[in-house]
């Protein structure tokens, strides 16, 4: 039997993992699903009751539960699978307690972070979404930024991701701030708007899909200190090979080696800041990799380059890739300024320093196009998860290779794979 949680972590998250159309087809096929009913939720209870799951709080009988954002403590039960976003694999400080409560339960815990193919790539991800989100806000709130400046441009049109009805309102939205530029609407005090984006996977990829809705002209990270702009609007894209150099200039530049060794490389990236107005910061980062800007580049370079002026961090590293992304938002309260000088952080977009967008669940802001594709995605899996005996060892449960590769707990203890995060629990007994 499969159960599907509602989701209580923010009052922003209406996302869910399955769709009434996936469980239509589940329940065709014999197997019970079971929601908790939501107010909150894109998709009303009578859709999936029409669908053929039955609605209730009491998820206990069910041998998998799924949801999209961290559980409370109290949820997890003794034998029971849970899959879910849970954000621990960095033995993230704010996720240890729920982490050290599937354990004391003897729960399972699988990650959907961690579903990947042969080769390592996600295949159960709310990415794209995150970048379309992520690009329509930065749009959004560098109009109001820029406002903030006295300089008003077509981008003052736009609104949050949230407030439009779906993604198709929102890309006609942007179209729209396209068609006002062509017509010489950018006014020239601005300067071109030259976005670079960190990064070339499927957040990337959302988010240029939204920015290419504005014609850009796009140059090469080389190009960009010396090109002529022949638009108001300009796009960059940053590989590894940009981003970082090797430490020994006669060592060249190896994208595995700098993956198996990133500590023989360090970033380059502060050359390209001066010269980029709008970052969008779309890269996976773990301490061991160089920093794309910290706060003594950002300080030293703040006062004469003004640059840049607003950085989208779709991937939300707090103090991270990015230093100076001292917290995350929400979509109630998207952006904040930091001052490099002081290091005060103020929300908004007003004051001495770069606007940061930290939108740690932008995905909700599309949540009926993304709990569509993510359903459609996890799909292939249910039925042998469903089936699935978590009795027996992790080899032998009966889940799909991506899915056993996922399984970062099976009885409250750490799978072989994941024993490297047990000092993140120190002092539990492992």
């Amino acid at each position: 039997m499969i159960g599907i949680r509602r989701e209580d972590k923010s009052i922003w998250e209406r996302r869910v993992p399955i769709t009434p159309s996936t469980v239509r087809k589940l329940v065709a096929e014999g197997i019970e699903v079971r929601i908790q009913p939501s107010k909150r939720r894109v998709v009303p209870d009578d859709e999936y009751r029409d669908a053929g799951a039955t609605v209730i709080d009491d998820l206990s009988p069910c041998s998998v539960v799924f949801g999209v954002k961290e559980m409370p403590d109290d949820f997890f039960q003794k034998g029971q699978a849970y899959v879910f976003f849970s954000h621990t694999i960095k033995g993230q400080p704010y996720n240890m307690d729920m982490l050290r409560a599937l354990r004391a339960a003897g729960a399972h815990l699988i990650d959907y972070e961690r579903i990947v193919d042969e080769k390592g790539r996600r295949l159960v991800l709310f990415g794209r979404f995150a970048g379309l989100a992520g690009m329509v806000d930065a749009l959004c709130f560098y109009g109001r930024r820029l406002a903030h400046e006295g300089i008003d441009t077509p981008l003052l049109t736009m609104k949050a991701c949230h407030e439009y009805d779906n993604l198709e309102e929102a890309k006609a939205a942007v179209t729209a701030v396209r068609d006002a530029i062509a017509a010489g609407g950018w006014p020239r005090e601005a300067g071109p708007l030259v976005t670079g984006f960190a990064g070339y996977g499927n957040v990337s990829r959302g988010a240029q899909e939204i920015f290419d809705l504005l014609d850009p002209q796009e140059i090469m990270p080389s190009a960009l200190a010396t090109a002529t702009f022949t638009s108001s609007i300009v796009k960059v894209v940053f590989a590894e090979s940009d981003m970082v150099r090797p430490v020994d200039s006669a060592h060249p530049f190896a994208l595995q080696d700098y993956y198996d060794h990133p500590e023989k490389y360090r970033s380059r990236f502060s050359d390209y800041v001066p010269h980029v107005d709008l970052l969008v910061n779309a890269i996976y980062w773990e301490e061991r990799y160089p920093r794309l800007i910290t706060k003594e580049e950002l300080a030293k370079k703040w006062g004469r380059t003004k640059r840049p002026r607003f950085v989208a961090d779709i991937s939300c590293d707090v103090n991270g890739s990015v230093e100076f992304l001292e917290k995350t938002t929400d979509p109630g309260n998207p952006t904040f300024v930091y001052e490099p000088a002081t290091g005060r952080v103020i929300d908004g977009v007003e004051g001495d320093g770069p606007v940061l967008l930290a939108v740690d669940i932008l995905p909700c802001e599309l949540p009926r196009e993304s709990s569509r594709a993510f359903s459609e995605l996890l799909e292939p899996f249910l039925r042998a998860m469903d089936k699935a005996d978590f009795s027996k060892p992790p080899d032998e449960i009966g889940l799909p290779d991506p899915i056993r590769a996922a399984l970062i707990l099976k009885d409250g203890r750490f799978t072989n794979e994941y024993r490297s995060m047990r000092p993140f629990l120190e002092g539990d007994d492992s």
